[in-house]
């Protein structure tokens, strides 16, 4: 799945609008809820290096939130890596390069969003 597909995922499925937030990061975008605007997740491109992978350039990545009990089995996972710059017990990073199913990133976005969703 790559960048443009998550996001008409989560317009259509959650009726989630990419925000840019910062003008330093103008491709950085974060998903949040209509009603609490909390994030349940934010869209990135990092230098490669920061996730710990070879090459040169960037990569798309993905933050959602999920239950520090899935935290270290997700972490075993090709694709999944420590979240960057959000809490590392609460929160992972999914490549968007095709090395993680579709299915498996949309069910870690509904579960961002779930746990996210705060008082309903």
């Amino acid at each position: 799945m790559d960048r443009e597909a998550l996001l008409a995922c989560a317009r259509e499925q959650l009726s989630a609008e990419p925000e840019y937030l910062w003008a330093s990061s103008p491709t950085y975008c974060v998903l949040r809820h209509e009603n609490n605007r909390k994030w349940f997740a934010a869209v990135m491109d990092v230098p490669r290096a920061v996730l710990g992978l070879a090459g040169e350039g960037r990569v798309d990545i993905l933050n959602v939130k999920c239950d520090p009990l899935m935290t270290g089995s997700l972490l075993e996972r090709e694709g999944i890596f420590p979240a960057y710059h959000m809490n590392k017990s609460r929160w992972v990073s999914l490549l968007l390069d095709g090395s993680l199913p579709d299915e498996e990133i949309v069910g870690l976005l509904m579960i961002s969003y779930d746990l996210t969703r705060g008082k309903v």
